[in-house]
């Protein structure tokens, strides 16, 4: 059922943006928040939250931007990897340190290094342009000059694209013994410890798949933007992140536009909405349908093993 939705969610998508074309710009940063949140819906497997994944969406952005303002003949998609990239260096430093704790530690200080990084950036005038921020002119896509409509309209694609590969890859990898293992910290990681396997290189390697999917999102929203500013590493952005993750399940954020009725939310601020929607929905909105298509399989079976019983006597 969620690989359907997600298709219809996609379809539906791009139909908006062809039909409506000023639409594209804020669909593709909403399928970059989907992105960001499928990053911390991965640690959130291992029960763990980070407060401070943001700061891995900004180094990927101001990679692109460095990358792009130093090279200006760049292809995007190069960027794209660039960004990626850095964020991933970026990640495996600071994970060394941050897999060693658990629970509030674990997000406490991932957010003391966004804070440190977000203080960084707005300060190093000369080099990240401050509050400012730097400004990133249209590059080439795949080796073609696009205009501004074109443009978006190719990186519109290529979000979608990427958003329902990188949802299905995700669900594989929980599928995987890895993923399995990163299930096991949150249950019972000292039983994980006793299979022979070593809890923080699992949460480590996990980390960096929750750090490429964020740093993904970082890149792809710089380039729709045309800008970077420190407000992309800032602790505010982290927190939506988790938000998207704990109410609607990244799968879904993914697949359709359920981030941008989140962003709507976000703006109207009425907080009794979010507070309704964490009491209804503790697991999410697909975690809701899964329950509910579960509870309906177990009715039917009972009144299939009612019957039959019946059918005997």
């Amino acid at each position: 059922m969620m690989n359907v939705l997600s298709l219809v969610g996609a379809a539906l998508l791009l139909a908006v943006g062809l039909v409506f074309p000023w639409t594209k710009t804020p669909l593709i940063v909403a399928l970059c928040f989907g992105l960001a949140a499928l990053g911390v819906g991965v640690l959130v497997r291992a029960g763990q939250i980070s407060f401070g994944h943001a700061m891995y969406a900004a180094v990927s952005g101001y990679g692109v931007a460095f990358l792009a303002r130093a090279y200006p003949g760049l292809d995007a998609l190069v960027l794209v990897l660039a960004g990626v990239g850095a964020s991933l260096v970026a990640g495996a430093v600071i994970g060394v340190f941050v897999v060693r704790y658990r629970g509030i530690f674990f997000g406490m200080l991932n957010l003391a290094v966004c804070m440190v990084l977000y203080s960084l950036i707005g300060k190093l005038y000369s080099w990240t342009g401050g509050t400012d921020g730097l400004r990133i002119a249209r590059p080439r896509l795949a080796g073609v000059e696009l205009e501004r409509a074109g443009f978006e309209t190719a990186l519109l694609v290529l979000s979608l694209l990427q958003a329902l590969a990188l949802g299905w890859l995700v669900q594989r990898y929980y599928r995987s013994a890895s993923g399995e293992a990163m299930a096991g910290i949150k249950t019972n990681e000292t039983r994980l410890e006793y299979l022979g396997l070593s809890a923080q290189r699992v949460l480590w390697n996990g980390y960096m798949v929750s750090v490429a999917l964020v740093g993904l999102s970082g890149a792809l929203f710089a380039l729709v933007q045309g800008l970077v500013s420190p407000e992309m590493g800032s602790w505010l952005r982290s927190g939506e992140f988790v938000f998207i993750t704990i109410v609607l399940d990244p799968m879904l954020a993914t697949g359709n536009s359920a981030v941008a009725a989140v962003e709507r939310l976000k703006e109207t601020r009425p907080r009794s909405i979010r507070f309704v929607c964490l009491l209804a929905a503790p697991e999410g909105i697909v975690g809701l349908f899964i329950r509910r298509s579960s509870r309906n399989a177990a009715t039917h079976a009972e009144v299939g093993g009612d019957t039959a019983t019946g059918a005997k006597a």
